[in-house]
């Protein structure tokens, strides 16, 4: 099957946590107990390799700290913000305390942080970066524009993204255990059918299909209603674009004849909040 491809950000960690040191050794480092540090609320990942983490406790077995954990204070102690891999690693290597740099940052700071840190290392599965961009939305009522800009990426790349959490549960547990690339799913989302979703996806796995492969026997599927579709008023078209620049979201107009429908997109309980709020 195709690997997923990966576009490089336009927004570093740099540009969010401000002066942020370069990387150096636990000398010249305050360093502070590891049971001071609590875990970082906002972590988008939610499974870490084992095998890979035991690799990184070795080497901080013998080089030691290279690079200090980013943490804000909280309470009498502290609230990681960046560095989950390094301080699970210090904590398997046996290690009592860590390398810390304290950035004092806000909760929408310390989650795009967070966010772009996974991104830029390509930790996150795909629906752990959609379920990120979905929390975004919902904890700071940001749009899919706003989220994009944020974290360097476009505004279909998001919303192409969020649209892997309307796929049935059986496609995204295929999607989560890697048996279906990011790449499958994104093509199965052309689908409105979740029963044609499914068996599409078990298609793909049964026979080894590549994305194009797949992409292609979605395509043939919905050709009758491409064609239908084809001899579409133009006006029809620009209405949507204009309705999708002010809306900031998918808008689908279904028309026949003279009567029709508007279909409009949302992603999360926020944004159809903020949809509601913008229609008003």
């Amino acid at each position: 099957m195709d690997a997923p491809k990966r576009k490089g950000l336009g927004r570093g960690l740099g540009a969010l946590i401000p002066q942020a040191p370069p990387p150096r050794t636990t000398a010249g480092d305050r360093t502070v107990p590891i049971d001071q540090i609590a875990p970082n609320p906002w972590q988008p990942r939610l499974h870490f390799d084992a095998a890979k983490i035991e690799e990184m406790a070795a080497s901080i077995r013998e080089h030691g700290i290279l690079e200090p954990l980013v943490v804000r204070t909280r309470g009498g102690g502290f609230e990681l913000i960046a560095g989950e891999r390094r301080l699970r690693a210090a904590r398997a290597a046996g290690f009592e305390s860590v390398p810390i740099v304290v950035r004092e940052m806000n909760d929408r700071a310390v989650l795009e942080v967070t966010l772009i840190e996974n991104l830029q290392r390509e930790d996150l599965s795909a629906l752990e970066e959609a379920a990120a961009y979905v929390r975004l939305m919902e904890e700071f009522t940001a749009t899919q524009e706003e989220v994009a800009r944020r974290v360097g990426r476009s505004r279909p790349a998001v919303a192409n993204t969020i649209r892997l959490l309307q796929l049935p549960e059986a496609v995204r547990d295929e999607l989560r255990q890697g048996r279906l690339s990011a790449g499958h799913a994104r093509a199965l989302c052309a689908l409105e059918s979740q029963v044609e979703q499914t068996a599409l996806a078990r298609d793909a796995i049964r026979l080894g299909l590549s994305v194009r492969q797949l992409e292609a026997r979605i395509k043939s599927r919905m050709q009758p209603r491409t064609s239908r579709r084809a001899d579409r008023d133009l006006h029809v078209a620009d209405v949507e674009k204009q309705l999708m620049r002010s809306l900031g979201t998918r808008v689908r107009l279904h028309t026949r004849g003279h009567r029709g429908r508007i279909v409009i997109e949302f992603y999360s309980a926020a944004e159809l909040d903020r949809l509601l709020t913008r229609l008003r």
